[in-house]
Order: C-alpha cells, then sequence, then structure tokens
C-alpha cells in the first residue's frame, strides 16, 4: 500500500537545506538592521536597512503587511530608499484548495519604470507547479514543476517570450531529500552550467553541505564550496565555509533573547592573508534582528 505523499518543494528551493546553510548567516558585506512588529489587528511592519562597507552607502525599505486568514488574503506594501513603491497582492486558497494567486507591482516614479508579475502556484500531493507572467518584460511566460515520490524530486522550468514566440530559457532539476540529507543535481542556463548540492544533517548539533558548479561555457574548473554548521545550543551556533578559491568565511549567530536576533560574519582570502594590498579582499559585518 502506497505511503500519502506530501507536497514537495517548489522549483526555487530545490537545494535549499545546502542553499541555506552555505549562504545564510554570513553577513559580512557591512552592518544590517532590521525591525519587526506585529499589531492586534494583523497588521505587520518591517523596516529594514543595510551598510555597505565597501560604498559606505545606505539602502532600506519600510514594509507594511495586511493579514486576513480566514480569507486567504495578504496585501504587502513596500517603500524603498531607491524610491521604488512595490505592492504585492495573495489570494490563497479562494478559488481551490492548493492554488494560490500573487501580483507583484513595482513603480518607480522618478523614472516611470515599472513591473508587474502575476504568478499562479497549484499544490497537492506529490505536485508542485508555478506559472509566471510577467507583463512588461517580453510579456514573458515562465512555468516550473516539481514531482515528488517516496523522497524522489524531479524538476523542470522554462521561459516563453510572447512577442519573440519562442523559449528563452529552460532548466531541469533531479533529486533526493531525506529527512537526515538531502541531494539535488541542477542543469541550469539551457543545461550550460551544472550544479550539484548535497546537504546532510550529521547529529541533531551538527551539520554539513557542498555545492559544486560547472560552466560549460567558461574554460575553468569546477566551483567547489564546503560547510558546516554547529549548535552550541539552544540559542547559538557558529558556521564555517570554504570554496575551492582559498575564501573562508566564518559565522556566528546568537539568540540574545527572544525575538532579538544577532549574526556576525568573517571572510578571509586565505591565499592573500600576508598581501597588503588584498585589504577589500577581507570582509566583516554584522546583522541584528528585532521582532516584537
Amino acid at each position: 500500500m502506497s505511503l500519502p505523499q506530501p507536497v514537495p518543494p517548489s522549483w526555487k528551493d530545490l537545494g535549499k537545506s545546502s542553499n541555506d546553510l552555505l549562504g545564510k548567516d554570513f553577513p559580512t558585506n557591512g552592518l544590517a538592521l532590521e525591525i519587526k512588529t506585529l499589531t492586534p489587528s494583523n497588521v505587520a511592519f518591517k523596516v529594514a536597512g543595510t551598510r555597505d562597507s565597501k560604498s559606505n552607502l545606505i539602502a532600506g525599505d519600510i514594509e507594511a503587511k495586511f493579514l486576513n486568514k480566514p480569507h486567504g488574503f495578504v496585501l504587502t506594501q513596500t517603500w524603498t530608499t531607491s524610491n521604488v513603491l512595490k505592492t504585492q497582492l495573495e489570494f490563497d486558497n479562494q478559488i481551490a484548495k492548493g492554488v494560490k494567486l500573487d501580483l507583484q507591482t513595482a513603480l518607480t516614479p522618478d523614472t516611470g519604470a515599472k513591473s508587474a508579475l502575476f504568478t499562479t502556484t497549484y499544490k497537492q500531493p506529490g505536485l508542485h507547479t508555478r506559472a509566471f507572467l510577467d507583463v512588461f518584460k517580453g510579456p514573458t511566460f515562465t512555468a516550473d514543476t516539481v514531482l515528488g515520490r517516496d523522497g524522489f524530486l524531479l524538476g523542470a522550468e522554462a521561459s516563453y517570450n510572447v512577442t519573440e514566440g519562442k523559449i528563452t530559457r529552460y532548466a531541469t532539476a533531479i533529486g533526493y531529500s531525506a529527512p537526515e540529507y538531502a541531494v539535488t543535481l541542477h542543469g541550469l542556463g539551457n543545461l550550460s552550467t551544472f550544479a550539484a548540492s548535497y546537504y546532510h544533517r550529521v547529529t541533531p548539533d551538527v551539520e554539513a553541505g557542498a555545492k559544486a558548479i560547472y560552466d560549460t561555457r567558461s574554460a575553468g574548473n569546477v566551483a567547489l564550496e564546503v560547510g558546516a554548521k554547529m549548535y552550541l545550543d539552544s540559542a547559538a551556533a557558529v558556521k564555517a565555509k570554504i570554496n575551492n578559491s582559498g575564501v573562508l568565511a566564518l559565522g556566528y549567530v546568537q539568540s540574545l533573547r527572544p525575538g532579538v536576533r544577532a549574526s556576525f560574519g568573517l571572510t578571509l582570502d586565505t591565499q592573500r592573508l600576508n598581501d597588503p594590498s588584498a585589504q577589500g579582499a577581507h570582509k566583516v559585518g554584522a546583522s541584528f534582528t528585532f521582532e516584537g
């Protein structure tokens, strides 16, 4: 008798465990601050800002999210320091179970630049599919689908330019996901770039992962990155990763109290430690999150 199949991850989340391990909690490009609050009427506010250590430029945004959970409706409005106005409308499980509609728009009043992306998502056991229509770019229609059964995953993505009448991009992926580990192989960029990722929860306190990328259009070697994460206790963790170019990144995450989180990151080019001109290759940064 076949066991019930879970909903597989979306196309963008294939290999997510490895990507999060190697990509998150390494704040090495400056300072970042994020403040989140939630009102009793289900209105969420978020203010975020970053200061780039190289250019000293400060960028930020303020976001308001209106939640209506009984009706599956979410309205998000964002205003950035680049004077970009963003609006997102989400309707979940209103037309049919497993169907989500999403409209994202952006407007820059200074230049008149605008964008609109309409997304339809359909999820059910063993299937996760999405369709995107970029209204002002092309217009371009993009669709991706992931099939899953007994831990095995098979996905594909393709983009079609309506004006030009041709497929502009396609990709595929295959993987296997288990509670303790996951393996994913991607063929991206019209099958010109291949990426393999691996994630393993070695113990409840230790995670390890690796990612390799090979671009057939370049004469370079395979880009390889490996990393690990160790939980020191329930409130602290350390991370480390290194790539085949000798760039070492270290991260430390600490929950100071409920709703307050701090992250610190350091990047070192191990092949240029004694090079006085390589100061820009070494980076340090921090990130602070306050949530109430």
